[in-house]
């Protein structure tokens, strides 16, 4: 006799959390993420099915297979893959669990998801982030993106959390967490505070990236008036 579990039929889809790296698309058209294990090949938008990753013909999520949407019950438990080396510089996702899921232990498979929030990390200098910047690395037509604050963009590609927000459609929300050991009230100085100003953020983007194109500009004139000098 063939097991067959009771079906779920929420009045709500489920609510899920995960990590992935946001990607952004070698035009820069599009922005979507990509996953930190099983689904890393194969990016995904806000509102996206899932496909199985081994290229087999079944309908996602089969119980036989590891193929879906992964994602968590807990959000700490989520977080906490974020402290690991590799996984430092991807984003926590708040998603809605969509079409045909399984239910786990610890969190859901399913069909298809929409991502509702996506929270980004402080940069690598610890400050709150401003914008989400080319990572040196990538997918097949995909440029990954890690968090950076308007200090540490410079010239690199980058999109502002609201741009990214923007591309990604779907009213996705993104949104900055705090800084690396700051106390709530010294996050909210600083601007990590999750309320802050998405076009504050922009702002001081575009300022740090005129800074830094003012000093190459005086280090060309100083170089320039040294040759002629000596010439």
């Amino acid at each position: 006799m063939r097991l067959r579990l009771p079906a779920e039929r929420p009045t709500e889809p489920p609510t899920g959390y995960k990590i992935a790296h946001p990607v952004l698309s070698q035009d820069g058209t599009r922005a979507g993420f990509t996953g930190v294990s099983l689904g890393g090949t194969l990016p995904y938008g806000v509102l996206d099915d899932a496909s199985c990753v081994y290229g087999r013909r079944h309908r996602t999520p089969a119980r036989h297979c590891a193929c879906g949407f992964h994602c968590l019950h807990d959000r700490t438990a989520a977080e906490a893959l974020l402290c690991t080396a590799e996984h430092r510089t991807a984003v926590l996702l708040e998603v809605a669990v969509l079409g045909r899921y399984i239910r786990f232990e610890r969190g859901y498979r399913s069909s298809r998801q929409r991502v509702r929030t996506v929270t980004v990390g402080p940069c690598a200098c610890g400050a709150p982030a401003a914008a989400l910047a080319d990572a040196g690395w990538g997918r097949p037509g995909w440029r990954a993106l890690a968090p950076a604050c308007a200090g540490c963009v410079h010239a690199r590609p980058s999109r502002s959390l609201a741009g990214f927000a923007r591309l990604a459609g779907e009213g996705v929300r993104v949104v900055a967490g705090t800084a690396i050991g700051a106390p709530p009230g010294e996050a909210d100085a600083a601007g990590g505070d999750l309320g802050v100003p998405e076009l504050v953020a922009e702002a001081a983007l575009l300022q740090a990236r005129l800074d830094w194109f003012q000093t190459q500009l005086a280090h060309l004139g100083e170089r320039g008036g040294g040759s002629a000098g000596q010439g």
